[in-house]
């Protein structure tokens, strides 16, 4: 599992090992073709925020990731052809994964950490529905 810093470097990376891939097992020089555009977010115990991408030639590839975009989105990812910031927006917190331990992930952050704490009392804030009375 790579992990980068920022989403950018993530899809760099995806794209890179992907035609690496692609040519190891195609003679073909067409250019490659992308059916599934897998991406997940890691919040690491320090705070940080690390993206891993991954591009597959079909759909339902086993992948560490989600699956994200499929199709013509995966391809204009791949072609480098999308906004950055839409991509983004497009991202369910959700499913970004906490670190809990080196190497373990979980859908929620940790509590035995200050960090983990306040980001755990932010998720309950945005879980709550306005008029909900508990």
């Amino acid at each position: 599992m790579s992990l980068y810093a920022t989403l950018e470097e993530a899809v760099d990376a995806a794209r890179e090992e992907f035609l690496e891939k692609i040519a190891e097992t195609s003679s073909d020089d067409e250019s490659p073709s992308v059916s599934q555009f897998t991406l997940q977010k890691y919040i690491m115990q320090d705070g940080d925020a690390m993206w891993e991408a991954e591009f597959s030639a079909e759909e339902g590839e086993e992948t560490e990731g989600l699956s994200f975009l499929s199709g013509e989105a995966a391809q204009a990812i791949f072609d480098d052809d999308f906004d950055k910031q839409e991509l983004l927006e497009e991202w369910q917190d959700e499913n970004t994964l906490y670190e809990w331990d080196e190497g373990e992930y979980l859908l929620e952050p940790p509590l035995d950490t200050e960090e983990g704490a306040a980001a755990a009392e932010e998720w309950d804030d945005e879980d709550e529905f306005p008029g909900r009375e508990d």
